[in-house]
C-alpha cells in the first residue's frame, strides 16, 4: 500500500499517517487543498494579466477583466478559508483543558513531494564516475525521511525526526548541490498564511522551512500540554520559548527567505508571540499552587499579572503594524487584545484585593509596606503618599475601588471584543472565564460600596511590571541529532563533495620491481600517492603524483588508511596488482547562490546565509587549486548567476510577464516573478 511504501524504510521515523483522520491531520490535509486551489487562482490571474495586455479588443478585455474580477473573488475567499484554518487552535489544545485560555499554536508549512532518485543518479555517474543504480536504497531512505517529515507526530520525536533530516541537508548540499551548476531539483513550499507557493533551486528554502516546521511543532506540543499541572505548564513553558529560539535562529541564519510568513517582520511579530505565550504559562505555574491571600502576595501577582499584559500588548501592537496587519488571522490581533485586558483586570483586581481586605494593623511592618506599595506605581495621584494610603482607611478605599472600575471595564472591553470575532465566540471556555472573572470584580466593588458616598470618579494608577521568571528564548540543541551520511559510499566528504573534479578512475597495473612499487602513500582517507619514482612501471602506466588511491583490486578503498592500504599491497605477487586511482583537476571559482528579493520595487540580490559546514576547512591535507576561469566559461557563469527563486509556471511556459494588479489583501503576484520573493 502506499502508506507501507511510505515508511518501508524507517519504521522508527516517527511520522504520522498522513491518512490518519485526527483533527489536526484533517487540518493539515484542508491546508494543503487550499494551497492547490489558491495555486489554479494564481494561474488563471496571469494568464488573464498576461491576455489583457496582448488585446486590444474591446469585447475581450471586458470578459478579461470579468473573469479577473471573479478570480480575485476567489482567491479572497480562499484566503479567508486558510485563515480560518490559523484560528483553529481548539483542535491542538489539550483534552484534559477545561479553565485555561487557550493557547495559538502555528500550523506546519506544506511542501510538495520532491523526486531525487533521476538528478542524483545523474549527479553520480556524470560526478563520481559511479552507477547510481548502486544506491537506489540510499535514494529511496532519503525520500522516505522527508516524506515522513511532511507528517511528524506531535511529540519529542517528531522533533527528531525534523532534527535528523535538517542534519542531513548539509551533507547533501555538500555532495550533491554544485556551485557550479543546477540540479534540477525544485523545492516548493507554501506560505502558511497565504498559502502561495516558493520554489527553489538550492536548498536555502527547504533549510528555513523545516526550522519554521520544528518551531511550529514546538507551539502545538506547548498548546497541548495539561496546564492543571506543574509538569505541564513547564513542558509548555519549555515549548514556547525553544519555538521562539527556533525562529529567531531562523530570522537570523536565513536573512532574506522568500516566503512572506519567514520575512523578519513576520518572525519577529512570532517570536514576541511564543515568548507572551511563555509569560502566560509562567504566571499560571506560580498560581497553580494558589494564591496567598496577604498584602505582599497579592502586590506580588498583580505585577506577575501586569508583566503578561505588557507583553501581549506588545504583540497586538506588533500585529497591527503594516505589512503584518494584511495576513496575521482577525483572530490572533483579537486574542492577544482579549488577553491584554484579562491580565490587566487581574492585576488591577490584586491591588485592590490588597488595599480593601488588608488594612494596615499595629502589628505589621509599615516600612516594609510602604516600600512594597511604592514599588506596585510609577506615580501616585497628586497630593498621595504610599504612607497616606496604607494610613488612611478612606484613601485605602478609594484607591481600591477605582482599582476595581479598572478591573471591571478592562474586562467589559475584553468581552466586548470577543463578541466581535466569529472564531472566538466558538470558543465557551474562553468566554466562560472572562464572564466569571468580570464578575467577581463586579462582586467585589458591590461589596465594598456604600450609597451614602459621593460618586468618585479617580483614576486608579498604572501599575508597573515585574517578574521574577522571564520567558526568555531557548535554541534546542540540532546537532544532538546525529547522522549517518547516506551516501558516505561515495568517499569521505572534505574529498569526494560537489565542489571538487575529478579525473574519471583509471587502472593502473603495479608490478614489483625488487620489492618496490616506486612510490609512498600518504593522507587520511582516501590515501595519496607521494615521492613516485618517475621511471618505475606504475609511472609509466600513467600513475601521477597526488593521485588518490580508490581501490586496490576489488577492495574499495575509499575509508582506508595508509596501513590498511599498505596491506593490500604487500602480498604483490610477480603478476602484479590493479589499482584505481583518480586526480584532482581544477575547480572554477565557486559562486555564491543567489537569491532575489524586491524592497521598494527596487530589486535587491542578496546571499544566502546557509548553515551548511565546510569540511574543506577542517582537512589541511586536502588541496584546492584555483585558476582564472577561461573566456569560453564566461556566459555559463552569468547564466549560473540568476536567482534559483523561479517563477510559478503558466500555461504559456514561454511567457513570464508578471500579475500587476493587485489583490487589496492578498500578495501581489507581481512580487512571484523573476527570482522576486514575497514581501
Amino acid at each position: 500500500s502506499v502508506s507501507s511504501l511510505l515508511f518501508r524504510k524507517c519504521p522508527a521515523q516517527d511520522g504520522c499517517n498522513p491518512f490518519a483522520q485526527t483533527g489536526r491531520s484533517k487540518l493539515q490535509n484542508k491546508r494543503a487543498s487550499l494551497n492547490q486551489q489558491i495555486i489554479k487562482q494564481m494561474r488563471m490571474r496571469a494568464g488573464a494579466e498576461n491576455l489583457l495586455k496582448a488585446t486590444s479588443n474591446n469585447k475581450v478585455r471586458e470578459m478579461v477583466v470579468l473573469e479577473l474580477s471573479y478570480v480575485n473573488s476567489n482567491l479572497q475567499l480562499l484566503m479567508e478559508q486558510l485563515e480560518g484554518l490559523n484560528s483553529s487552535v481548539e483542535v491542538y489544545q489539550s483534552s484534559q483543558e477545561t479553565a485555561t485560555i487557550p493557547l495559538i499554536p502555528l500550523g506546519l508549512k506544506e511542501t510538495k513531494e520532491v523526486d531525487f532518485s533521476v538528478a542524483f543518479k545523474d549527479f553520480i555517474l556524470e560526478h563520481y564516475s559511479e552507477d547510481g543504480k548502486n544506491f537506489d536504497d540510499e535514494i529511496a531512505d532519503l525520500m522516505d525521511l522527508r516524506q515522513a517529515c511532511r507528517t511528524p507526530s506531535r511529540s519529542e520525536a517528531g522533533i527528531e525526526l525534523l532534527a535528523k533530516y535538517f542534519n542531513h541537508l548539509p551533507l547533501l548540499e555538500s555532495r550533491f548541490f554544485s556551485p557550479t551548476r543546477q540540479t534540477g531539483i525544485f523545492f516548493t513550499w507554501y506560505d502558511s498564511f497565504t498559502g502561495v507557493p516558493v520554489c527553489q533551486q538550492n536548498l536555502s528554502l527547504e533549510k528555513a522551512s523545516i526550522l519554521f516546521n520544528m518551531a511550529a511543532l514546538y507551539t502545538q506540543i506547548g498548546s497541548r500540554s495539561d496546564r492543571q499541572t506543574i509538569a505541564g505548564l513547564e513542558e509548555a513553558i519549555s515549548s514556547f520559548q525553544k519555538a521562539a529560539g527556533l525562529l529567531n535562529h531562523l530570522k537570523e541564519t536565513f536573512t532574506h527567505t522568500p516566503s512572506y510568513d519567514m520575512s523578519p517582520a513576520m518572525l519577529n511579530m512570532l517570536i514576541r508571540m511564543m515568548l507572551a505565550q511563555a509569560q502566560e504559562c509562567l504566571f499560571e505555574k506560580t498560581v497553580l499552587p494558589g494564591i496567598r491571600n496577604n498584602f505582599y502576595s497579592l502586590l506580588k501577582m498583580a505585577q506577575e499579572a501586569t508583566k503578561v499584559s505588557e507583553t501581549y500588548d506588545q504583540v497586538h501592537q506588533s500585529m497591527i503594524q503594516a505589512p503584518i496587519k494584511d495576513n496575521v488571522p482577525l483572530f490572533w490581533s483579537t486574542m492577544s487584545q482579549i488577553i491584554t485586558n484579562h491580565y490587566r483586570s487581574l492585576a488591577h483586581y490584586f491591588v485592590a484585593t490588597a488595599l480593601l481586605d488588608h488594612q494596615l494593623n499595629p502589628s505589621d511592618d509599615e516600612d516594609q509596606q510602604e516600600k512594597t506599595l511604592s514599588q506596585v506605581y510609577d506615580r501616585l495621584p497628586e497630593g498621595r503618599s504610599p504612607l497616606d494610603i496604607l494610613k488612611r482607611r478612606d484613601e485605602r478605599r478609594r484607591i481600591g475601588k477605582a482599582h476595581l472600575r479598572r478591573a471591571i471595564l478592562a474586562h467589559e472591553e475584553a468581552l466586548r471584543i470577543c463578541g466581535l470575532c466569529r472564531d472566538l465566540r466558538r470558543l465557551e471556555v474562553l468566554q466562560e472565564i472572562l464572564q466569571a472573572s468580570h464578575q467577581r470584580s463586579v462582586n467585589k466593588f458591590a461589596d465594598n460600596d456604600n450609597e451614602d458616598e459621593f460618586t468618585d470618579y479617580m483614576e486608579a494608577p498604572d501599575i508597573i511590571s515585574k517578574t521574577e521568571h522571564k520567558a526568555e528564548m531557548e535554541v534546542p540543541t540540532l546537532s544532538k541529532v546525529k547522522v549517518i551520511d547516506f551516501f558516505q559510499r561515495l568517499g569521505p566528504l572534505s574529498i569526494f563533495s560537489a565542489k571538487q573534479r575529478w579525473t574519471a578512475p583509471r587502472t593502473i597495473q603495479l608490478r614489483p620491481d625488487d620489492g618496490d612499487l616506486g612510490f609512498t602513500l600518504k593522507g587520511e582517507q582516501p590515501v595519496q600517492v607521494v615521492s613516485l619514482d618517475p621511471l618505475c612501471p606504475a609511472a609509466a602506466d600513467g600513475l601521477k603524483e597526488g593521485d588518490y588511491i580508490v581501490a586496490v583490486g576489488n577492495t574499495d578503498c575509499k575509508w582506508l588508511g595508509v596501513s590498511e592500504v599498505m596491506r593490500l599491497l604487500k602480498d604483490v605477487d610477480e603478476d602484479g596488482i590493479s589499482i584505481k586511482v583518480v586526480s584532482m583537476m581544477d575547480s572554477n571559482p565557486s559562486m555564491p547562490t543567489k537569491s532575489a528579493t524586491f524592497c521598494g520595487n527596487l530589486p535587491k540580490t542578496y546571499s544566502m546565509i546557509c548553515l551548511a559546514f565546510d569540511d574543506d576547512d577542517k582537512n589541511p591535507k586536502s588541496r584546492k587549486v584555483t585558476k582564472k576561469p577561461s573566456f569560453l566559461s564566461w556566459g555559463l557563469k552569468n547564466r549560473l548567476k540568476s536567482a534559483s527563486t523561479l517563477s510559478l509556471p503558466t500555461a504559456d511556459a514561454s511567457s513570464t510577464l508578471p500579475w500587476s494588479k493587485p489583490c487589496p489583501t492578498f500578495p501581489s503576484s507581481s512580487s512571484y516573478n523573476n527570482d522576486s520573493a514575497l514581501y
